[in-house]
């Protein structure tokens, strides 16, 4: 199902597209087919809106991150510069600056 409507959505010129969990629960075949769908929507010029808690799905497919609990946003950051060890608590509901400051004392111990 969730294949069909994306392919439904994308059978025309999108300006913008908004996925929410869209791999969830699906094959590799069509976890891949609509990954591929997303990045050639956003590769001809689409805003892309992804809203998933598969890390690897965002860190894979997002040129950009915003983790949101609770309703505000607890972290920000270009994808290339995410560090994981940052990200993955914050999508838990830690502080990013409580994070990173355990990860720059857990260094330097």
């Amino acid at each position: 199902m969730q294949r069909a409507v994306l392919a439904r959505e994308l059978s025309e010129t999108v300006s913008v597209l908004v996925v929410a969990n869209p791999v969830f629960g699906l094959d590799f075949a069509a976890v891949a087919e609509i990954h591929d769908r997303i990045l050639a929507a956003r590769n001809a010029g689409a805003a892309v809106l992804l809203v998933s808690e598969d890390l690897d799905e965002l860190l894979e497919l997002s040129d950009r991150m915003v983790v949101i609990f609770d309703g505000r946003i607890v972290h920000e950051t270009v994808t290339a510069a995410a560090d994981i060890a940052v990200i993955g608590p914050c999508m838990a509901g830690h502080d990013a600056t409580d994070v990173k400051g355990a990860a720059i004392a857990a260094v330097h111990a």
